[in-house]
């Protein structure tokens, strides 16, 4: 089942973007079916019951949010949120439940409890530690209940 899909706003542009790739050979009610299926329901009215009406809207002021900054997990919430260039990605700001130690060598600590960090509209940083981890990934606690 494709997690990265919960609403029917993003599952309609998921399936644009198969009919993109695949040129005109494919209608985009046949798209739509195919992302359905790529969510594990058994057709798109199925899928389209189930999904979100809820607006698109990555973040919101006072939401439940976990993850990992600077590879340290947290929980807490979203403290503050604006918009990048037309939707392009988000600067949050995060205020975690407890600090968190950003520093990995043992005789040395910085810990952290409130951070501003820019992000895609999925959650991930663009900035990266020298390793190549994002600074920060961040997902809703509704997102990960079942």
């Amino acid at each position: 089942m494709n997690t990265h899909i919960y609403t029917r706003v993003q599952a309609k542009a998921r399936a644009r973007q198969i009919k993109a790739e695949a040129g005109t050979s494919l209608s985009l009610a046949a798209a739509l079916e195919r992302v359905a299926q790529e969510m594990g329901f058994r057709d798109w009215n199925t899928a389209s019951a189930r999904l979100s009406n809820a607006p698109e809207a990555a973040w919101q002021v006072g939401e439940r949010v976990t993850g990992h900054y600077l590879k340290q997990p947290f929980s807490g919430r979203i403290h503050g949120v604006r918009e990048l260039q037309a939707g392009s990605g988000y600067q949050v700001t995060l205020h975690f439940d407890a600090p968190v130690d950003v520093v990995e060598w043992d005789s040395f600590s910085a810990h952290r409890q409130r951070v501003t960090v820019n992000v895609s509209p999925e959650g991930v940083s663009w900035l990266k530690t020298s390793d190549g981890v994002p600074h920060l990934t961040v997902a809703r606690e509704s997102a990960l209940m079942v």
